[in-house]
C-alpha cells in the first residue's frame, strides 16, 4: 500500500492515545480504532507513521503491527495466548543443557542458571535439568505456577511477550524480562547462546547470521514494546 497521508497526529481519548493520519483514526486490518494505553506507545507508533516512506513495509514499522495483534487477535480471546505462552514452561530452553563441549557446558552454567535461579525464589518452583534434546517433564507445580505468572498480564503485554517467548524457546527468560529483573541485552544473550556458539565454531554463514540478525530485530522490538507500556 502507498503512503495516502501527509500528517499524523496523537489525540488523548477517555480510554487512551489513538493516531490520526490527516484527521482519520488510524484503524487495524479488523477495521477497529487503533488505541493505546500509554503516550510512550503512541507517540512511537505515531513516529513509525510519520517515518513511513511512498510505500508501507511493515518489517519497518514493529510498533504497530503489535499493537494490531493486541487489538485484532488477543484482546478477544486473551486466555488462548495465555495458554500457548504457558505451554513453553513444560519445555524452557533454560533447562536442555549441552553435555560437551566443557566451553559451552561452562557457559550455559553462566548464563542460564542466574535466570532459573531467580525463577526459583520469585515463583517457588523447581526444575529439572537435562543434558540433550529428550523431554523431561517438569513437575506440575511449576508449570502451573509459571503459567500463574502470565494471569496479569493485558493484551498489549501478551503481544509483547509472544514474540519474546516463541523466539526465545524460554518463558523463564521472558518472565524475567518482563518482570524488570534482566535487561534486554541480558534476555537477548541468554535466549541466543546456542545460536551464536555454533556460529563461533563453525563459521559466520551469510544465510544463518542473516536469520539470527531477524530474530533479535523481532526480539528487540518486542521488548521495546513491552517498555513503552510503563
Amino acid at each position: 500500500m502507498k503512503r495516502f497521508w501527509k500528517e499524523v497526529a496523537l489525540d488523548a481519548g477517555p480510554s487512551g492515545w489513538s493516531i490520526t493520519l490527516d484527521g482519520r483514526p488510524l484503524k487495524t486490518p479488523a477495521r477497529e480504532t487503533l488505541v493505546v494505553i500509554t503516550h510512550l506507545l503512541g507517540d512511537a507508533i505515531a513516529e513509525e507513521w510519520r517515518a513511513c516512506g511512498e510505500e508501507i513495509d511493515p518489517r519497518q514499522m514493529p510498533m504497530t503491527g503489535l499493537a494490531n495483534a493486541a487489538v485484532d487477535h488477543i484482546a478477544p480471546a486473551p486466555h488462548v495466548f495465555r495458554d500457548e505462552l504457558a505451554r513453553y514452561a513444560e519445555a524452557d530452553l533454560l533447562c536442555y543443557r549441552a553435555e560437551h563441549p566443557p566451553k559451552l557446558v561452562a557457559a550455559q552454567l553462566a548464563e542460564w542458571d542466574p535466570l532459573l535461579e531467580w525463577a526459583r525464589h520469585r515463583f517457588d518452583v523447581a526444575f529439572r535439568i537435562t543434558a540433550g534434546i529428550i523431554h523431561v517433564p517438569q513437575p506440575p507445580a511449576t508449570i502451573a505456577r509459571l503459567a500463574a505468572a502470565l494471569a496479569p498480564a493485558d493484551p498489549f503485554q501478551l503481544a509483547a511477550l509472544s514474540p519474546i517467548v516463541t523466539i526465545g524457546g524460554s518463558l523463564v527468560t521472558a518472565l524475567a524480562l518482563f518482570e524488570g529483573a534482566i535487561d534486554l541485552d541480558t534476555a537477548w544473550s541468554a535466549v541466543s547462546l546456542d545460536d551464536r556458539w555454533q556460529i563461533d565454531q563453525w563459521g559466520a554463514d551469510d544465510e544463518a547470521v542473516a536469520a539470527l540478525a531477524n530474530r533479535r530485530q523481532d526480539f528487540a522490538a518486542a521488548a521495546r514494546f513491552l517498555r513503552l507500556l510503563g
